[in-house]
């Protein structure tokens, strides 16, 4: 049960143009800024790492009992995607602000799980566990529906995430791939399979949360997200026969990840972030800039 209601952070200050040649918390040319830029990784991976947090109690308890994604998942999300977008690309002052509201109303969301553990929404454990999450949440599926990424660059991609985890309260978030590994098995015995995770899953089924073009595909993007899972986990969180693709559809969606990773989109906040530095509109979707 929860004993703080949480505050809103406001997201309205999300203009990715301004200020002029004010730099991100993340290089044009960090492999973070080649991952957010593709849709389709971005929404499979997200669903992911959603998975992968609510089965742990304590962040359960706090997702489910402190957010409006039951009533109203559609705006959570798009706050949710809205954040990740502006700590990537957004202008360092806007971004700093973002994360002191987002750790703000997290300093406020406390409560008990149905088991009578006592958390804390701040609590630094909790914290790194969902950064860890989005990283390997958004890396695996960027690498597996879009293209491959050297061992080299994924390790430089969780190395890039520490800054951020940091501002938002998740010192110790992997620094590579290895460490990535090694918190999941560490954490693994605390994660629990859950009728919340299906819940979960029924209410992206039932949200149109793509844009309409790429809506027929949603229900194929969810389950490729839980195949995404580490066989272990897939096993332990019973989520097997949610995340089964046929072949044809795997195809399917890696044509979909590749076509968007070549579409210059002017308003995608990738595009305009590039604008803000005085870049070409198509400075991440140069051959040059591939990984």
């Amino acid at each position: 049960m929860a004993e703080n209601a949480p505050t809103q952070v406001d997201m309205r200050d999300t203009d990715f143009l301004t200020p002029a040649g004010e730099a991100a918390m993340l290089s044009p040319d960090s492999v973070s800024w080649q991952v957010f830029k593709n849709p389709v990784a971005m929404f499979i991976g997200g669903i992911t790492a959603t998975l992968l947090e609510l089965a742990e109690p304590r962040i359960r308890a706090g997702v489910w009992d402190n957010t409006t994604f039951k009533d109203q998942p559609l705006p959570r999300l798009k706050r949710t995607g809205l954040a990740a977008m502006v700590t990537v690309y957004g202008a360092e002052s806007k971004a700093r602000r973002l994360i002191h509201g987002v750790n703000q109303r997290h300093a406020k969301i406390r409560g008990t799980t149905e088991n009578g553990i006592q958390y804390r929404a701040s609590e630094r454990e909790l914290m790194n566990w969902v950064h860890t999450t989005a990283s390997f949440g958004f890396l695996t599926a960027y690498r597996t529906f879009v293209r491959d990424v050297s061992a080299t660059d994924r390790d430089r991609f969780y190395e890039e995430a520490l800054n951020s985890a940091s501002v938002y309260g998740a010192p110790g978030c992997p620094r590579n791939e290895a460490e990535c590994k090694a918190h999941f098995e560490a954490i693994r015995s605390q994660l629990e399979a859950t009728k919340v995770n299906r819940e979960f899953l029924g209410i992206m089924h039932r949200t149109p949360a793509l844009p309409l073009f790429m809506r027929p595909f949603q229900a194929m993007f969810i389950r490729a997200a839980v195949s995404l899972l580490p066989p272990p986990l897939l096993s332990q969180l019973d989520l097997e026969s949610e995340g089964k693709l046929r072949s044809w559809e795997t195809w399917l969606i890696k044509q979909l990840g590749k076509l968007t990773d070549k579409l210059v989109i002017p308003s995608a906040p990738a595009v305009q972030s590039c604008v803000r530095l005085g870049l070409p509109k198509n400075y991440l979707y140069q051959k040059a800039r591939q990984l």
